[in-house]
């Protein structure tokens, strides 16, 4: 159980690269795409059939889909496999990550959209997503597992 624990602690910070890596190709490609012509307002948005599609949207999907479900549903497998693990600290670690995913999926991004400045408070909860797995899988490898003291008879 402790090396599952260490295993979805670096899988959490493996996601937060993706989703920085996934958002970023999705906005410089469509800077790309704006730089080539197109334009981008309301009307286009609300249109199905405008053909606004360029290749590196496929960026916002990923960081969308990722955020949305896959990296909750690690955080909520971490915070279970974190009673089980016995590792020092570990189901605190857990639960404070999984708040912090869910304020990060389930909050930040609604606020973002009507309070523009919440981005930013989305990018930071991202580093102490990203700082706080990383430190949780460490503490896997930086303690050794409570060995079982033999019973006098």
């Amino acid at each position: 159980m402790r090396n599952a624990y260490r295993v979805l602690a670096y899988l959490i910070a493996l996601e937060v690269v993706i989703q920085a890596s996934a958002i970023a190709w999705a906005f410089f490609g469509f800077g790309k795409w704006i730089e080539d012509g197109n334009v981008f307002n309301k009307a286009t948005l609300d249109c199905d059939d405008c053909g606004w599609n360029f290749y590196a949207e496929r960026g916002f999907m990923i960081h969308g889909l990722n955020g949305a479900m896959i990296i909750p549903a690690i955080s909520l497998i971490f915070l279970v496999v974190s009673f089980f693990a016995k590792v020092p600290g570990g189901v605190k670690y857990a639960g404070i990550l999984f708040v912090l995913v869910i304020i990060q999926s389930q909050v930040l991004p609604g606020l973002g959209h009507e309070y523009p400045i919440f981005g930013a408070v989305h990018g930071l909860n991202a580093l102490l997503v990203f700082g706080l797995a990383v430190v949780a899988g460490h503490r896997v490898a930086s303690t050794r597992a409570e060995e079982p003291v033999p019973m006098a008879v």
